[in-house]
């Protein structure tokens, strides 16, 4: 009978929620200049440089401003009430909200086919580039903040509408937290489908569309009658949305329990993300 006296145990490290936070925390150095990379590959070769930031949702604004405020005549109410809000402010705060996060999932989702070649041949965390794009799709978000900022000091300057400074402007921060929670969360959970069915990417860019539509971008949330409004605010977005022109604006609508509830949404899609991200990495060479 052989002996058995073994002094070294090879095991799997794989273990079923292995998440590689503290990991990707110390690749930060790398995640800093793939943020800069995105950023600069963008703007690299433009006229306008990073002024596209606010072109885009300038011209967006612009266009609701005269489709859905002065033709449709949609309500940009999001309470019922005597405030006033200027209907270029309000669609102004919606869009900047929603380019935000339809374009941190539209890039994430394609992070697995589009970063093949390197993840193919270098070895990193692969959780570097999601976290990467958040950042770098949050640098034209506060580029945009910036405008609105603009545009809200001189509203406010008039002295002719209700917009005005409350407590509720420490939201804005936790909304845009909650916004790279979500957007990072569903695109790597469709990263990790489409590794296998890459047609689900061409569904991306519409469902995003019929999403914005679905949520309080283009109309005031006074909008949807009382009886549906419950079923209204499962969608993940409309607090967020709600939430942070209420604090922007200084009045508006704002339900802790809808608030909270959106936030459970948007942390459990993230942890669901991780998850399938984390099992997903470990074999999707053999099949993008």
């Amino acid at each position: 009978m052989i002996e058995s006296n073994f002094k070294t145990v090879i095991t799997s490290k794989h273990k079923l929620f292995d998440l590689h936070l503290r990991e990707t925390f110390r690749y930060r150095d790398l995640i800093f200049l793939l943020v800069k990379r995105d950023f600069t590959a963008v703007y690299k070769q433009t006229l306008l440089g990073p002024a596209w930031a606010i072109v885009q949702p300038l011209l967006t604004t612009i266009v609701f401003t005269i489709v859905f405020g002065n033709l449709a005549k949609l309500t940009t109410a999001d309470v019922a009430g005597d405030f006033v809000v200027p209907g270029f402010l309000f669609y102004m705060a919606g869009n900047i909200c929603f380019s935000y996060f339809s374009s941190t999932l539209n890039t994430t989702a394609g992070t697995f086919l589009a970063n093949r070649g390197t993840m193919s041949k270098v070895y990193y965390p692969r959780l570097v580039m999601p976290v990467a794009t958040a950042f770098s799709k949050l640098i034209g978000f506060c580029i945009q903040l910036a405008m609105l900022l603009v545009f809200w000091l001189y509203f406010f300057a008039q002295g002719s509408t209700s917009i005005h400074v409350t407590w509720a402007l420490l939201l804005v921060p936790v909304c845009v937290l909650q916004m790279m929670f979500l957007s990072v969360g569903l695109g790597i959970i469709i990263s990790s489908v489409t590794t296998k069915f890459r047609d689900l990417m061409m569904l991306v860019s519409f469902g995003l569309q019929l999403w914005q539509y679905g949520s309080p971008v283009a109309y005031g949330l006074n909008l949807i009658p009382e009886k549906y409004l419950a079923f209204y605010m499962l969608n993940p977005v409309t607090p967020i949305i709600t939430t942070f022109r209420y604090g922007v604006f200084g009045f508006g609508y704002f339900d802790l329990h809808y608030y909270l509830l959106s936030w459970g949404i948007s942390l459990f899609v993230f942890f669901i993300g991780l998850v399938m991200f984390s099992r997903i990495e470990r074999t999707f060479v053999d099949t993008v």
